[in-house]
């Protein structure tokens, strides 16, 4: 099992990349670790979705939707797998640990 950092990260999620600004969904997540991440949303991700997550001014990356539950504020918390392997986003980089 892989560590997961318990970081906030401003984060662009959309269905398909090239979407227009309105269509995409800028949010944060609870954690991450290079494979993948927790994330928060205001809407409802469905198991399976597959979509694009890309902290700001970071190359976006195909992400595969695992869980999502419902919270009490009529948010979201969903779980995904990063579909590439490890990311190297800058942030992880900073905090990870070998």
């Amino acid at each position: 099992m892989e560590r997961r950092l318990p970081i906030i990260v401003v984060v662009r999620l959309a269905y398909s990349w090239g979407v227009s600004s309105d269509e995409e969904e800028r949010t944060y997540t609870d954690n991450i670790s290079p494979s993948g991440a927790r994330i928060f949303s205001k809407r409802l991700w469905r198991r399976g979705d597959m979509i694009w997550v890309a902290p700001l001014h970071e190359e976006p990356v195909c992400a595969n939707v695992i869980y999502c539950n419902r919270l009490p504020d009529e948010r979201y918390c969903f779980g995904v797998k990063f579909e590439d392997g490890a990311v190297e986003w800058s942030i992880i980089q900073r905090y990870a640990r070998p």
